[in-house]
């Protein structure tokens, strides 16, 4: 399950983190189903880390089944398992991930996560289960804000963006994971607009950004140097503004 995350990986530019569908957060998303995700191919070096905020930090969030915690060092092996499987990548790549791809991909998650205080990116472990935490790792999920090639830099706005293990697939974490981050970008900190990009041919991660509230934004085309198939059809773009999820 995948979301294309704009600035995560082209071939012709070092890979930086992908995750579309998705929210101002930018991820491509889609359904608990093969390549659900979301996020941009084209990669985007964040530049020099400027942050903006008070020093709020990444929180701890928690939902009925996950516990996301905020990405950390020790969790670039993690990462490794989740990209060296092509079907998870099925939207972002035309290929898994090499080690010295992920490392990269790693690092510049990491930059991300210092841009806008308690935006950036989280790991998704099984809560009340018992086992290492490889066996209990789900997935990744985003809310970064705005840095793709398609994306304007609007303050208050990010990207929202999910990654999940196959075996967890068609389980409804996506979601899950998803509409809590969309609730802590809002209530705590105080975004205006949550968005999510994908492929237009990503049913799945279609279906998912529609369960958890977003609306059908846009439809648009940006130029890949390693195209995948179905990329010939585009990219959209769903949303979800302060105003509606405040009447939800």
């Amino acid at each position: 399950m995948v979301n294309r995350s704009p600035g995560e990986g082209s071939q012709s530019t070092p890979p930086s983190p992908r995750l579309r569908a998705s929210s101002t957060v930018i991820m491509r998303r889609a359904y608990d189903a093969p390549g659900y995700g979301a996020g941009s191919r084209n990669a985007v070096d964040p530049g020099p880390v400027v942050r903006h905020g008070g020093g709020m930090p990444q929180p701890l969030l928690r939902t009925e089944r996950l516990d996301l915690v905020p990405l950390a060092e020790e969790h670039l092996e993690l990462e490794v398992e989740l990209d060296s499987d092509a079907e998870v990548l099925r939207y972002l790549w035309a290929r898994a991930r090499t080690r010295e791809e992920v490392e990269r991909n790693h690092h510049q998650r990491l930059l991300r996560g210092r841009v806008v205080d308690g935006l950036g990116m989280w790991v998704g472990f099984l809560r009340g289960v018992e086992g290492s935490e490889r066996d209990r790792f789900v997935g990744l999920w985003m809310l970064t804000p705005p840095h793709g090639p398609s994306q304007e830099r609007v303050p208050g706005e990010a990207d929202l963006g999910y990654r999940v293990m196959r075996r967890h697939w068609r389980q409804g974490f996506a979601s899950e994971g998803s509409r809590e981050l969309v609730r802590h970008g809002f209530e705590v900190v105080g975004l205006s607009r949550v968005f999510a990009q994908t492929m237009a041919v990503n049913a799945g991660s279609r279906a998912t950004m529609t369960s958890i509230g977003m609306q059908f934004a846009r439809a648009f085309h940006e130029h890949h140097d390693d195209p995948i198939p179905g990329s010939e059809q585009g990219e959209v773009e769903y949303e979800l503004r302060r105003e509606d999820w405040e009447l939800r």
